[in-house]
């Protein structure tokens, strides 16, 4: 749902921010298009030098009756969750009186995949009158588009990588593992599971280096796509900067995503560094991975 569709446009958008750079950048959107925000740090996640800038607020992971009050005191009505965070254990989470009325529906999150507990957050926040939004849905401009970013285009040989890529995360959705893979001359090399996408590209290059991979450099690539049920409000897959860098250090031709369903971090800077490492990061058709 858009921002125009909630019609409370002149309330702030609260971004609850985890590490990273993208919540800044929804930020910058955000307030181009008009709407203030207030961003909500996790304290020892968010970039609190970058947060300084904007309006804000911190608190921790677990508190959900701080949250809760600090949301409505500034005004707050829409929420956006965007930024990385590591998946903390329920012993690790330093609950609050409010949430510890809610552990039952905690606990129920905390038993599945991360979409499953990110869903059921989603659940309690609105059951406490919030609205979650999709960071797209306020900042659309920050999506990938159809086509590659820069100059480089996927060859044949590519495409067909990108196809079995993309036909592995639609078998593997229902295990609500990763969002990545690489693949190269339709052999899977790496499935992303908990330690994330940057480091299972450093992971495939040293692969590389002791010769357990022994496709030549410039052949394979990195596919990322949403679960096939995923809720879309929530972690959407997303490439920057870093993750062309990876890509070029593994050997890979270069990366592939869902247009219009990744968010792309600078993408600027994506496309400056596409052309200088010479590799490709291409938007694909949602009816390719169907």
């Amino acid at each position: 749902m858009s921002a125009a569709a909630t019609g409370v446009e002149d309330s702030p958008l609260a971004i609850v921010c985890g590490a990273g750079s993208l919540p800044f950048a929804v930020a910058d959107a955000v307030i181009r298009r008009g709407r203030r925000v207030v961003l909500f740090g996790i304290s020892g996640v968010a970039d609190a030098a970058k947060i300084a800038e904007y309006p804000h607020r911190w608190g921790s992971v677990g508190q959900f009756g701080r949250l809760q009050r600090l949301l409505r005191d500034a005004g707050c009505r829409d929420v956006v969750f965007i930024g990385a965070l590591v998946r903390p254990s329920l012993r690790q989470l330093r609950l609050d009186f409010k949430t510890l009325t809610l552990l039952p529906k905690i606990a129920a999150a905390f038993r599945g995949g991360d979409n499953h507990l990110l869903s059921g957050v989603g659940t309690i926040f609105e059951q406490h009158g919030f609205r979650l939004v999709g960071a797209h849905d306020v900042a659309p401009e920050i999506l990938m588009p159809e086509g590659p970013l820069g100059k480089i285009h996927p060859s044949q040989q590519d495409r067909e990588d990108i196809e079995t890529g993309f036909a592995y995360l639609r078998a593997a959705g229902p295990y609500d593992v990763g969002q990545a893979v690489v693949v190269s001359g339709r052999h899977v090399l790496a499935v992303e599971a908990i330690e994330g996408t940057d480091r299972m590209l450093a992971r495939v290059a040293e692969l590389r280096v002791s010769g357990r991979i022994r496709a030549p450099a410039g052949r394979g690539v990195l596919v990322k796509a949403p679960k096939p049920t995923q809720d879309r409000r929530f972690d959407l897959p997303s490439v920057g900067p870093q993750t062309v860098e990876g890509v070029a250090k593994a050997g890979l031709a270069g990366l592939a995503v869902i247009a219009g369903e990744t968010i792309v971090a600078d993408p600027a800077e994506v496309a400056a560094a596409e052309d200088r490492l010479k590799v490709f990061v291409v938007g694909m058709k949602a009816v390719t991975a169907q």
